[in-house]
């Protein structure tokens, strides 16, 4: 690990110094800015010459400030000629794009971003939980997917949460439910059928017995909230008890945080690999996902 060098953007500094922290080496030096007319400026501020470079940088928002650091870092990597460069992005925004639609004149911006990436000198990514697997076939270098509902798997979570009810609020997170019930010694798994047109999402069906029991919500992410403040309103009205959920990637943009203070849910467990917006809700908690990160590093790099 010493041999390594650690590098962050401005995305989440902090998750940077606790990765760094558990490795037990120091962030590398770096000027990560603007220049006066609005371009970002990176420069490295140490020799990386036959070194391994980690670049830790969520891309959160502003989301093209932070991507174009995590590029920009690379490729001054790259020219500094760094051994390998290694980037450890968390939340890898634009991963909603990830698909073009019917009829519509629409990019792919995730295959982009990922192109991007590898053009910057980028040999290795490791992030947490893509909002599709399918993603994970755009890049053209190895890439790692960690599970973030891992940070439920230790001793008294898991023995908390052993009997609840795992309920996915969607179709899309059926796969995500079912590998982390499987994990909690095959608790039982309920489904979100639901229906989304353009004006409103309406849940049609819950898949599952929830009555009397309590049910344990898993997603990749909360943005707005609706999806799962909806998905928590059909387990209620279907006769569950407790109800929580766990979503590893906070963005909770505009009223996300009132609707889920005004909502069914219980409690909601995020990760760190966003920071947080200004949070004075009592229903929200953070674990820390840099041992997963960093565990992940020493096996990697």
């Amino acid at each position: 690990m010493a041999e390594l060098k650690l590098f962050t953007g401005n995305a989440n500094p902090i998750l940077a110094e606790l990765i760094a922290a558990r490795l037990g080496i120091p962030l590398a030096k770096a000027t990560v800015g603007k220049y006066n007319d609005g371009e970002t400026k990176v420069e490295i501020l140490e020799s990386i010459r036959g070194r391994d470079v980690v670049i830790i940088q969520s891309l959160s928002a502003p989301i093209n400030d932070h991507l174009m650091e995590v590029l920009l870092l690379a490729d001054a990597a790259k020219r500094a000629s760094a051994n390998s460069i290694t980037a450890v992005i968390p939340y890898l925004g634009y991963s909603r794009q990830d698909r073009g639609k019917i009829h519509e004149r629409v990019p792919i911006a995730a295959k982009l971003v990922a192109d991007m990436l590898a053009t910057s000198g980028i040999n290795k990514l490791l992030t947490a939980d893509l909002h599709g697997d399918h993603i994970k076939g755009f890049f053209t270098m190895p890439i790692d997917v960690l599970s973030g509902s891992n940070l439920l798997l230790n001793g008294s979570q898991a023995e908390y949460y052993k009997n609840w009810v795992i309920v996915a609020p969607d179709i899309g997170a059926i796969l995500r439910a079912r590998e982390f019930a499987k994990k909690l010694n095959n608790a039982k798994l309920a489904i979100i059928d639901k229906r989304r047109n353009q004006d409103e999402t309406r849940v049609m069906n819950v898949i599952g017995e929830i009555r009397n029991h309590n049910c344990l919500l898993l997603d990749d992410m909360v943005d707005s909230a609706g999806t799962l403040c909806c998905a928590a309103k059909a387990l209620a009205d279907h006769g569950a008890k407790q109800i929580h959920s766990f979503c590893t990637h906070p963005i909770l943009s505009g009223k996300s945080i009132d609707k889920i203070e005004s909502s069914y849910i219980n409690k909601l467990i995020v990760s760190n690999s966003i920071i947080l917006p200004d949070n004075n809700s009592k229903k929200i908690t953070q674990l820390s996902i840099a041992p997963l990160l960093a565990d992940a590093i020493k096996k990697i790099c």
